[in-house]
C-alpha cells in the first residue's frame, strides 16, 4: 500500500507528565501536539522548543504525516510505514488522529528513514508548513 507522506519541518519532543496532569499551555503551542492520558501517565508530543526545562522529555524527533483523511476501514497503514523502517533499523513513535497517522522518528535517523520509505514505494515530501 503506497502512501504519500509529508515530513513536517519542526523538531518534536515526547514528554511524560504525572498521571492525571492537566495539559499545560505549552503543550498546545506550535504546528502539532498530541496529549494522551492513561491511569499511569499523561504524555505530550509537541514542538521541542516549547518544552520547558525540567520536564521529562525525549527530544529530537521528526514527524511524518500520512496524507489523509484515511478511512477507518483501511488496514495496514501503520504496518506499511513501520515495516520498512524496522527493516532499516529505525525505531518509531506513532500518533493517530481522527483523519490520519503521524510517525515520529529520531532526527539522527531521518535520512535512513526517508530512504527506506521511498524504497518501499512511498512518496515523501518535505512540508514547509503544518498545513501541507
Amino acid at each position: 500500500m503506497p502512501l504519500e507522506l509529508s515530513l513536517l519541518p519542526a523538531r518534536f519532543a515526547v514528554c511524560r507528565l504525572d498521571a492525571g496532569a492537566e495539559p499545560p499551555a505549552w503543550a498546545s503551542r506550535g504546528s502539532f501536539s498530541s496529549v494522551s492520558r492513561t491511569a499511569d501517565e499523561t504524555s505530550v508530543v509537541c514542538e521541542d522548543g516549547f518544552v520547558p526545562d525540567g520536564v521529562q522529555a525525549d527530544r529530537g524527533w521528526r514527524a511524518l504525516k500520512a496524507a489523509g483523511p484515511l478511512d477507518f476501514g483501511l488496514t495496514g497503514v501503520l504496518l506499511a510505514i513501520a515495516a520498512p523502517l524496522a527493516a532499516a533499523g529505525v525505531s518509531l513513535f506513532a500518533v493517530s488522529t481522527y483523519d490520519t497517522d503521524y510517525v515520529l522518528v529520531k532526527d539522527a535517523a531521518i535520512e535512513t528513514a526517508l530512504a527506506a520509505l521511498r524504497s518501499a514505494g512511498h512518496g515523501v515530501s518535505v512540508s514547509e508548513s503544518f498545513g501541507n
